[in-house]
């Protein structure tokens, strides 16, 4: 029997979930966490075989919770639940310790399959990402060493994502649980590595990149 728990801040959303995967003879939907917080939490008490996770909480990034998961629950396998199917999103959670990703109007044997690869260990991008992923993400683990991107570290990504779609220092030290003044530092330390000077310059790296798409 394989055990989930379901990290989303949108209660219909993880009910809808639970009545699916429950609907399948071989899973079980082990508890519901509301905020990344209380999944980090509960992920350490449970310790499931698999986690499903939106990207966008509430109060913290999904990114920042699969990492605490790995280190309270390291046999937990993450599978990220998503409407963000850029090929950004996808290397980002990857590299974060997803195991699986699934957009959100993939179809629903989509997702079981999804949950059933994790639960082996093995990797799963829902179509129509595998492809395009899997080359994006071995392409730029080759060319690690040449993009700045990729000296940034894993908190100055996540300041640069959410200031890119508009957060505050404030908003986005509330999310990731750091006082606004260790965002500044971070931001700052983003907009040396990228050699970037502003934030109109910020924001166009971020749509060149796909962090954001262009309006």
């Amino acid at each position: 029997m394989i055990s989930v728990i379901l990290a989303d801040d949108h209660h219909v959303v993880r009910k809808g979930i639970k009545a699916l995967l429950e609907s399948e003879a071989d899973i079980r939907v082990s508890g519901e966490a509301g905020s990344g917080a209380e999944a980090a939490l509960l992920a350490g008490q449970i310790k499931p075989d698999v986690m499903i996770i939106d990207l966008m909480l509430a109060d913290m990034s999904g990114l920042a919770v699969i990492r605490q998961v790995r280190k309270r629950s390291p046999l937990t396998t993450a599978v990220v639940l998503s409407m963000y199917g850029n090929d950004c999103y996808v290397v980002e959670a990857l590299q974060a310790g997803a195991c699986s990703y699934v957009l959100k109007d993939s179809s629903p044997e989509e997702l079981v399959r999804a949950v059933r690869e994790a639960s082996l260990g093995r990797r799963y991008l829902a179509p129509p990402l595998s492809d395009r992923a899997i080359e994006a993400y071995l392409q730029r683990s080759e060319e690690s060493r040449l993009e700045p991107y990729e000296m940034l570290t894993s908190r100055e990504r996540e300041v640069l994502h959410l200031a890119a779609q508009g957060f505050t220092s404030s908003n986005i030290a509330e999310r990731l649980f750091i006082s606004p003044r260790t965002v500044e530092v971070h931001r700052a330390r983003v907009m040396q590595k990228l050699g970037l000077r502003n934030r109109t310059e910020l924001i166009h790296f971020a749509i060149r990149r796909g962090i954001i798409l262009e309006k």
